[in-house]
């Protein structure tokens, strides 16, 4: 399972943060739209040392090395710019919103998300046009991981495993939550108990 941050600061994130690493948390997005190169600097900085090699940048790629982060995460604007061009010791994923552009990727992505599968928690009125459930049935790109996005919870994270999603990835459910921890901790017993 992976987490994504909260696009903005939350109260006690930096705790929160180690703690889902410690409950087993593999992979956290950093995603801070908003934040400049010395604010995704400081923020790394606070995140226990032993977890780098978990998480991977969306924005200011260029400091990743420096932190030693080997994974960096391509928007759908930023990927049209970069094409296949293979980042030497990176592992890359992206985002994407139909199964045709996902089909399209080259083969230089480890792993994609595929988004929004539900209405958003996080996003007000953001839901797909389309039924990606049915969508994914024309799924040509096997190569690439599709990792489910949007609106995943503990009462529907089954559904995108079992219809062919290869992972799924978490946010609003995390960070829009009083109990963050809780609700990491009953989507990972469900999906650990789908790989029994």
């Amino acid at each position: 399972m992976i987490v994504i941050t909260n696009p903005s600061p939350i109260a006690n994130e930096i705790s929160i943060i180690d703690s889902l690493f410690e409950e087993g948390l593999s992979l956290l997005h950093i995603r801070k739209p908003d934040f400049s190169e010395v604010e995704t600097a400081k923020f790394i900085h606070q995140i226990k040392h032993e977890y780098r090699g978990n998480l991977v940048l969306h924005n200011h790629h260029e400091i990743a090395a420096d932190f030693g982060i080997n994974r960096i995460h391509f928007s759908e604007t930023a990927r049209k710019i970069i094409g296949s061009r293979v980042i030497s010791n990176m592992v890359l994923s992206t985002s994407t919103h139909s199964i045709e552009d996902f089909n399209a990727l080259e083969n230089i992505f480890e792993y994609a998300f595929l988004s929004p599968l539900f209405p958003s928690i996080s996003k007000e009125n953001y839901s797909s046009q389309t039924n990606l459930f049915e969508a994914i049935k024309q799924r040509e790109n096997f190569n690439t991981k599709m990792v489910a996005l949007g609106g995943i919870y503990s009462g529907n994270v089954e559904k995108p495993l079992q219809s062919g999603f290869d992972d799924v990835a978490l946010l609003g459910t995390i960070w829009n939550s009083p109990n963050p921890i809780k609700n990491f901790k009953l989507c990972q017993k469900i999906v650990l108990s789908l790989s029994a």
